[in-house]
């Protein structure tokens, strides 16, 4: 009973060891990654989200490295950053309403939100609300013209 007392024992302690070499591993891959990540060249662009982050690095994949840098000089000139945004959205609220609008190249919308008074003051509050998905909406657009451009072989 002793002697399968030690074995036991022996044997639950190499599991335990067993798992934390694998928490370590498991550790050491996923620290490799994040620091993947923010050494990734779209960690460049001010005030990136990680949808936004995910969504570049979908749209981006098949890219040469010199295509990826072009694509990122063309699209950082074009983003919006939702904290720009969010200014943007103030600023249409109290001083000239629909500038958000007139931003992203809604001129329609601008437009009636400058003669409505940003539809009442609604409008405009809603898009303080939702200045992360303006943002986000205006540069996935921007994304695929980059893309565009890049692949058209604008840029050499």
């Amino acid at each position: 009973m002793v002697g399968f007392s030690r074995f036991n024992n022996y044997s639950v302690q190499n599991n335990n060891i067993d798992k934390i070499q694998n928490e370590q591993k498991i550790f050491n891959n996923k620290h490799i990654e994040i620091m993947d990540i923010y050494q990734s060249p779209l960690m460049s662009l001010p005030g990136i989200t990680p949808e936004e982050y995910s969504y570049l690095q979908q749209a981006t994949t098949g890219l040469t490295e010199q295509q990826l840098r072009n694509f990122l000089m063309v699209y950082s000139s074009k983003r919006k950053n939702p904290s720009d945004m969010l200014i943007f959205c103030l600023i249409g609220l109290f001083v000239v309403p629909g500038l958000q609008r007139f931003i992203v190249g809604q001129i329609g919308m601008g437009i009636l939100y400058l003669l409505t008074i940003g539809l009442c003051f609604i409008g405009s509050i809603v898009d303080i609300i939702n200045h992360k998905t303006l943002a986000f909406e205006h540069n996935q657009k921007m994304v695929f013209e980059s893309l565009q451009m890049v692949r058209m072989g604008g840029f050499q």
